[in-house]
């Protein structure tokens, strides 16, 4: 098997035609220069140079061998590149998921940053809510006495209070904050696809309450949940995230005894933690909740 350094050091002195003058620009002695062409002429078989005067002169195999290498040593620096660039986490390749309020709030600003600082970056997003996947960041919601896995770090981002959104001319508008059981007899409309933990903090509340919800509507998201309760038809009870901009003609209303509250966190794998690029996505979604642009008010 061909050696990568004797190679390099064929094709310094096929380029200069000269061993002395190979040695300076490599930075070593000549005589260390003529023992790895020597070498290479035995690994070879071939006669690479041939004295010409008082110096050498490359041998039609000796240029053809230094020209062939060089595609080589082009694909060995792309190779060292890359490996600079994935230290510095400008390439590679990211995985993130998250549920649907949390991707329609906070991915659009870090992916964009993400994109801006790491243009090498592959961004893959998983839409785990619905498709269970094994991301290498994922933004979740916490399931109620969970415990995570020893191969992920987690990071708690914020705590999410759930709304009830009524009609302006509901009896409710206008005021503070809602007892939950004076929700009890009133009409709601469903607004989750699956018995997830979402739907379980909300329904652990009402429980703790003395109560189950009363849904005549079943939708599957918070939009559309909305715009029934638009109708008249009932109330709907959202997380704070999930809102965003209202329907005309609604409001929100906070609850208490209890306030139903949903707990939002970021894993990231143990492996990917220090990767750069996961690094500043972490750094990016906590400074949203920082700033307050996380969640609709």
């Amino acid at each position: 098997m061909l050696d990568i350094p004797r190679l390099r050091v064929l094709r310094a002195v096929v380029a200069s035609g000269s061993i002395r003058a190979s040695a300076a620009a490599l930075g070593y002695t000549p005589s260390a220069v003529s023992q790895q062409i020597t070498t290479l002429h035995r690994e070879t078989g071939l006669q690479l140079f041939e004295r010409s005067g008082r110096g050498i002169e490359p041998t039609e195999a000796g240029r053809t061998l230094a020209a062939e290498a060089e595609a080589l040593f082009e694909a060995f620096s792309r190779v060292e590149q890359v490996v600079s660039e994935l230290r510095a986490g400008r390439v590679g390749r990211l995985s993130i998921g998250y549920f649907g309020s949390a991707g329609s709030t906070w991915l659009a600003p870090t992916v964009a940053a993400l994109r801006t600082e790491f243009p090498g970056l592959r961004l893959d997003l998983m839409l785990t809510e619905f498709t269970p996947g094994d991301p290498d960041i994922d933004i979740f919601v916490e399931e109620t006495g969970a415990e995570h896995p020893g191969s992920v770090v987690v990071h708690r981002l914020a705590e999410d209070p759930y709304l009830a959104v009524v009609r302006l001319d509901d009896p409710l508008a206008g005021l503070a904050e809602v007892p939950l059981a004076a929700l009890a007899e009133r009409h709601w409309v469903d607004n989750d696809l699956r018995e997830g933990p979402c739907r379980q903090v909300l329904l652990n509340a009402c429980t703790q309450a003395g109560f189950s919800p009363g849904f005549v509507v079943e939708t599957h998201d918070y939009r559309t949940a909305m715009s029934f309760v638009a109708t008249g038809i009932g109330l709907t009870v959202v997380p704070e995230l999930g809102i965003g901009e209202l329907p005309e003609g609604l409001t929100t209303v906070a609850l208490a005894a209890p306030a139903p509250v949903r707990h939002l966190s970021l894993a990231v794998k143990k492996p990917i933690a220090a990767h750069p690029a996961a690094r500043r996505a972490v750094e990016l979604l906590e400074g949203l909740v920082r700033s307050g642009k996380t969640l609709a008010g």
